[in-house]
């Protein structure tokens, strides 16, 4: 039988999961129907009006499956890549133009990600990238 901080850490890792999920899947949705507000964060590193209305519903297909993915099986190199996105996308707002503050409020959208790549233990090897 699981020891109490095993069942712990299995209560904190779905927490984690859930929280990673809801963002990604939240934002996902935003991206597929092209949020208008966003256009100006990839104008803002020297991406046209054009090709951000492109690449929108391809950023939200990728961010719906790594929602999905970390809620099936959290995989090291997903959540690797699910820190680098929301770090990325959160910094781009104080880049553009808008206060520190809108970076610091989304902290929680890479950190949750971190915490559970954290939780699951961070790759020691390339091959621990994909568990």
């Amino acid at each position: 039988m699981a020891n109490k901080k095993e069942i712990n850490n299995k209560k904190v890792e779905w927490a984690l999961r859930i929280a990673v999920f809801g963002t990604f899947l939240g934002h996902g949705v935003f991206a597929l129907l092209v949020k208008q507000s966003w256009i100006p964060y990839f104008n803002s590193v020297g991406i046209s009006n054009p090709t951000a209305m492109i690449l929108l519903p391809l950023i939200g297909i990728l961010d719906i499956l790594v929602a999905i993915s970390v809620l099936i099986k959290p995989i090291r190199g997903i959540l690797i890549w699910a820190v680098f996105w929301a770090f990325t996308t959160a910094l781009i707002r104080p880049i553009s133009g808008e206060p520190i503050w809108d970076f610091i409020e989304r902290t929680a959208n890479w950190a949750a990600p971190l915490a559970l790549l954290y939780l699951i233990g961070f790759p020691k090897k390339l091959k621990d990238i994909l568990n």
